[in-house]
């Protein structure tokens, strides 16, 4: 009987991802993308500029990238979720929207003061 090989020094680390076997394949949701619903090839998910990105590669075999919550291996929105499709808008759109409808208002008025003024 011949004796067991020697073990290495090291061993892969239970948390060290493993290649997936096949590719896999992402869909552009967001829904003023011109490219809304076309499906890419995978290449890999990293952050950059502050934000999760998913990279990949374009006709032109060029690597691009897209805000990964632009695509569908964005997690699902649980606002959306609860919401159920009862709701039109999110409340933190609505009070971005209050707030840019008051800035317009102060300016219109700035701006016809100083045409009355004149």
């Amino acid at each position: 009987m011949s004796p067991a090989p020697p073990r290495p020094p090291y061993s892969d680390p239970s948390t060290t991802p493993h290649p997936p076997v096949e590719p896999q394949f992402f869909a552009v949701t967001h829904p003023f993308h011109p490219w809304r619903g076309r499906r890419f090839e995978l290449f890999h998910v990293r952050q950059n500029w502050g934000e999760w990105r998913v990279m990949y590669y374009d006709d032109g075999q060029r690597l691009q990238s897209l805000p990964l919550a632009w695509t569908s291996l964005a997690p699902t929105d649980p606002v959306e979720v609860v919401a159920a499709g009862r709701a039109l808008f999110r409340m933190d759109t609505l009070l971005r929207l209050v707030a840019l409808l008051r800035d317009l208002d102060e300016a219109v008025r700035t701006e016809e003061g100083q045409c009355l003024n004149r």
